[in-house]
């Protein structure tokens, strides 16, 4: 599994970089603020939810510490998606939140 820390993530965004960033917090922890630009699915959605997402595109899955965005990874990985866990989730974060 590909992973990439926050920092590296942040850095990406603040260089004008288009990151797909897909959240699988609950909806109770989204509130507390997201990555700008993330899309949020929480994990329990995930399986039922990857047609919304596009094969042809990476996705960074982004959880509260990197658990949870890590099983959301494989679960989509096994479906053929491009995808990178974001080491350490929403903890790790030190960027913009919105």
């Amino acid at each position: 599994m590909k992973t990439m820390t926050a920092k590296e993530v942040e850095q990406q965004l603040s260089e004008g970089k288009k990151l797909n960033i897909i959240d699988v917090r609950e909806d109770e922890e989204v509130t507390e603020g997201m990555i700008p630009g993330a899309k949020h699915i929480a994990l329990g959605t995930v399986e039922e939810r990857a047609d919304e997402l596009d094969k042809d595109k990476s996705y960074i899955m982004v959880c509260r510490s990197g658990g949870r965005s890590g099983r959301a990874s494989q679960i989509l990985e096994e479906k053929g998606y491009d995808v990178t866990n974001m080491e350490g989730g929403m903890m790790s974060w030190e960027g913009p939140t919105k």
